[in-house]
C-alpha cells in the first residue's frame, strides 16, 4: 500500500525517558526484575545453565570470567562462578590465568573433555547467549508491564498525525483505540494512508518502554524472543548492561515493538517456529509484538483465507491469551498484550462476518481525500520536495485528468505526480518545478493516459 505522505519526526513519545536509569522502576515490577544473585533465584534448572556456560566457552576459546557472565546476562560471583567451579571439578574447564584478587578475571578455557561434551550437548540444543528466562517470569511482567502501561493524550496525537492530512473525526478516534490496546480495523480503497496511520502509531503513539527477554525457558525448551529487527534497544546493549545496576540483564529495556507482515503471513508464522539445526524454538509474530503492535496489512490477501486467519485471533483477542503448541504436543498459554491493527482495501463484511467485526473493538474507514483535502496534501508534498506550488497548473491537473475523467482523487496522488515530474525534468537536466507540460507528462505516464 502507498504510504500517505512522508513520515515526518514519529519517534515514539516516550512517556518514561529513555534516559531514566533501569532502578527507575517501583514497586512489584522492579522486584520481578531484579538480578537473580543465585543459581536457584534464577528459576532455570543448574545443568541448563552449566551447558550454556560450556557451550559459550567452547565457541568463546579462552574468556574470562566476567566475559562468560556477561555473555549469560548473570551475576558472577552468585551464578556463574559456581558454575565454572563446578565444571572445573569435572575436568571440562580449567584456570589459564588471572589474579587471586579478582576471582572474576581468571581465564578459563575449555578442555579435550569440555569440548567433547559441548558438542554433544550442542546435538541437543544449539542456543548461545544470555540465558532466558523462565514462562511464568515472562508472563508475570508482561501482565504487569500491561497494568502500567501509560496513556496517550489529545495532544500526542495531534503532534504525531501533523505530518497527515486526515479529518478531524478520524484523528479523534485514533487515541481512544490507542488506549484501548486491543484491535483496530483500517478499511477503505487503497492510496489513502492506512498504512501511514498504523506506522505511525507504532513508531509515535504507543506510550512507554517494554522490558523484552532474550530467550524464554519452559519444559526444557528454548523460545528465542528478542529480534534486533523488531525490538529497538533504548540506547545500546552495551550501555544498558553498565546502567543495569541490580536489574536483571536477561531483559532488554525497548522501544515497543512493531512488527508488520502482509500477503506473506501464514498460519505457520503464527506458530512456534522449530528449526532442526539449532534445536531451538524462535518466537512466533505476535510473541515478538508483545508491549507493541501487530500490523497485518492487505488483510485478505494472505496466504489463507481470512476465515482461518480470523479463528486463530478469536480467543487471543477475547481473552488476551494466546496458546502456543511444542513438537511435544505440551500446550502452554502466553500473554496478548498486543494492539492488532488489521488493514484491508477490501469491503470488510466480504472478508468477516458479524461475529468477528463485533470483536474488533476501533474500526476506522479512511476515505478518498475531500477536494480540499487533496489541495493541502499537494501543497504539502510539494513543500516537502523543494517544489513551488503553481494553483493554475493544479487546476489544470483537477479538471484534464480527474473531474473530465471522473477519477477519484487519492491521497497518495500528490506525492506519485510529483516524483513522475521530478523524473522527467531530471532526465532534461532541468531543475523540476510544478509546470503545465511537466505535470502533463507526469499525469500521462502515472495514470497511462493515452493522447
Amino acid at each position: 500500500m502507498r504510504l500517505l505522505a512522508r513520515e515526518r519526526n514519529t519517534q515514539p513519545l516516550l512517556l518514561s525517558s529513555p534516559d531514566m536509569p533501569f532502578d527507575g522502576f517501583n514497586g512489584p515490577l522492579q522486584q520481578l526484575l531484579e538480578e537473580p544473585r543465585t543459581i536457584e533465584a534464577t528459576q532455570i534448572p543448574q545443568p541448563f545453565l552449566t551447558s550454556l556456560a560450556l557451550k559459550i566457552l567452547y565457541f568463546g576459546g579462552s574468556m574470562k570470567g566476567w566475559q562468560i557472565a556477561q555473555t549469560m546476562r548473570l551475576h558472577f560471583s552468585g551464578v556463574v562462578e559456581p558454575l565454572l567451579q563446578a565444571l572445573k571439578t569435572h575436568h571440562l574447564v580449567q584456570v589459564t590465568g588471572g589474579s587471586n584478587l579478582n576471582r572474576a578475571s581468571y581465564q578459563y578455557a575449555i578442555t579435550d573433555n569440555g569440548s567433547k561434551r559441548a558438542r554433544e550437548l550442542l546435538e541437543r540444543n544449539r542456543y548461545v547467549g544470555p540465558c532466558p528466562v523462565t514462562l511464568n517470569h515472562y508472563v508475570n511482567v508482561v501482565k504487569l508491564q500491561a497494568q502500567n502501561r501509560p496513556l496517550v493524550r489529545e495532544a500526542d496525537v495531534q503532534q504525531a498525525l501533523r505530518s497527515l492530512v486526515l479529518s478531524q473525526d478520524i484523528i479523534d478516534r485514533v487515541g481512544p483505540a490507542v488506549n484501548s490496546f486491543k484491535s483496530m480495523f483500517l478499511y477503505g480503497p487503497p492510496g489513502n494512508g492506512k498504512t501511514s496511520i498504523a506506522k505511525i502509531i507504532g513508531r509515535g503513539l504507543l506510550p512507554g518502554n517494554v522490558m523484552i527477554p532474550y530467550a524464554i525457558f519452559e519444559d526444557g525448551q528454548v523460545i528465542k524472543v528478542f529480534d534486533a529487527e523488531t525490538h529497538r534497544a533504548i540506547g545500546s546493549e552495551e550501555a544498558q548492561l553498565a546502567e543495569s545496576n541490580q536489574m536483571d540483564k536477561r531483559w532488554l529495556r525497548c522501544m515497543p515493538p512493531v512488527v508488520i507482515t502482509g500477503g506473506e503471513l501464514s498460519l505457520q508464522d503464527l506458530d512456534l517456529a522449530w528449526s532442526d539445526t539449532n534445536r531451538f524454538y524462535e518466537a512466533p509474530l505476535q510473541l515478538k509484538a508483545n508491549g507493541g503492535m501487530l500490523l497485518i496489512d492487505d488483510f485478505g490477501r494472505q496466504q489463507m483465507s481470512p476465515k482461518d486467519l480470523l479463528n486463530r485471533w478469536i480467543v487471543p483477542l477475547e481473552e488476551r491469551l494466546d496458546f502456543l503448541t511444542f513438537q511435544t504436543g505440551k500446550k502452554f498459554a502466553v500473554p496478548f498484550e498486543t494492539l492488532i491493527i488489521f488493514s484491508t482495501n477490501l469491503d470488510p463484511e466480504a472478508l468477516v462476518d458479524d461475529a468477528f467485526l463485533r470483536r474488533i473493538r476501533h474500526k476506522l474507514g479512511i476515505d478518498n481525500p475531500t477536494e480540499k483535502q487533496f489541495y493541502e496534501i499537494f501543497i504539502t508534498a510539494c513543500d516537502e520536495r523543494g517544489i513551488k506550488f503553481d494553483k493554475n497548473v493544479f487546476i489544470h491537473l483537477l479538471r484534464e485528468y480527474y473531474l473530465s475523467v471522473g477519477r477519484p482523487m487519492k491521497a497518495c496522488h500528490p506525492r506519485d505526480l510529483l516524483d513522475q515530474l521530478t523524473d522527467f525534468a531530471t532526465y532534461r537536466g532541468e531543475r523540476p518545478a510544478m509546470t503545465l507540460e511537466l505535470i502533463d507528462r507526469a499525469a500521462r505516464s502515472y495514470f497511462a493516459e493515452l493522447f
